[in-house]
């Protein structure tokens, strides 16, 4: 097999060639099609994420097929099709795990951040972690789904039933909820980086009722926002944004520090929130719903090799939509 490797934090990855690897108890090896680039990636490679151990494969918006099982496997077979997520695997018995919220696990596994991911020609996941996926779309288009999809499927739910909602960032997983929202008749109002004409065109193009710059403020306030850019200071603005018990919603696994703001842009019960990784439930759900709401990504391919240059233009807000990989 071959994979793009980061030795080191804030090293270029490195293509290698590794014996195939066998999957063990549970495990699946898959032999992958397709893998998205997701802003996360970019946190693990810029060694923004706690206890990584190198050498570390990234990758987890993963699209393949079963090519061969390990024990005690009886879901998966080889030639099935599956989609690997973020959420590797939990240990099933802590507070968390037990009360159903396994996305809080005390003890989990991440794909490609805690254990090797989808920047590869193959890679191993645990069978219960791998969703099945029919046959009726393609790969490049559906890898965003992975974690764009079902992270921004699990912050829109949890914005609660807004009728006036803003996104703050329109990468990757911004232009798959707005389609969702708009599918929900929600009004969608999509804040980009200021200059970012291209994602305000392809706002508008999806559904949103207005698209403009992150500082500037909505015609009328929102019920909800939620902000995919990892920027704290966006945290403030969107409290401004929304009304009396408005909600607020990060939706990002690594935020840089959010400054300091008045109490009254808190008060009068507007709430504050983070998400948190996801479910299986929250994949199951999004999967079913995403083509029923005509769901289409905005996608680039890359090959395999060209990962560090993809990396740099998503630092850069130079991907419109999201990049995808190849092998």
């Amino acid at each position: 097999m071959r994979a793009m490797v980061l030795p080191a934090p804030r090293a270029r990855l490195r293509m290698e060639e590794r014996p195939d690897p066998v999957p063990g108890n549970g495990q699946i090896r898959v032999k992958i099609s397709a893998c998205g680039v997701c802003r996360t990636d970019l946190h693990v490679v810029d060694a923004e994420l706690p206890g990584i151990r190198y050498p570390i494969v990234p990758g987890h918006e993963i699209i393949g097929r079963v090519d061969l099982v390990g024990p005690n496997v009886t879901t998966h077979a080889p030639g099935d099709r599956v989609g690997i997520p973020w959420l590797g695997s939990t240990c099933g018995i802590c507070r968390f795990c037990r009360d159903g919220m396994e996305n809080l696990c005390d003890t989990p596994l991440f794909t490609g951040y805690t254990r090797d991911g989808g920047y590869a020609t193959h890679t191993i996941a645990d069978a219960r972690y791998a969703f099945p996926l029919d046959e009726g779309s393609n790969d490049v288009e559906i890898a965003p789904l992975l974690c764009a999809g079902l992270i921004g499927w699990r912050s829109l739910v949890l914005a609660g039933p807004a009728e006036k909602l803003g996104l703050y960032g329109f990468g990757a997983a911004g232009h798959i909820i707005a389609q969702v929202a708009v599918w929900q008749r929600r009004s969608v109002y999509a804040f980009t980086r200021r200059g970012d004409d291209a994602a305000q065109t392809l706002a508008r193009r999806l559904g949103a009722v207005w698209a403009g710059a992150s500082d500037e403020m909505p015609a009328e306030p929102l019920d909800a926002a939620i902000i995919y850019a990892p920027a704290g200071e966006l945290v403030p603005a969107a409290l401004r944004a929304v009304r009396k018990g408005g909600r607020v919603v990060c939706a990002g696994i690594h935020m840089t520090d959010i400054p300091s703001f008045p109490y009254g842009l808190l008060w009068e019960e507007r709430q504050l929130v983070s998400v948190a990784n996801l479910t299986r439930q929250d994949g199951l759900d999004f999967l079913r719903i995403a083509p029923q709401a005509g769901v289409r990504t905005e996608t680039t391919a890359f090959p395999l090799d060209q990962a560090n240059d993809v990396l740099s233009m998503l630092r850069n807000g130079q991907i419109l939509g999201a990049a995808v990989l190849t092998p």
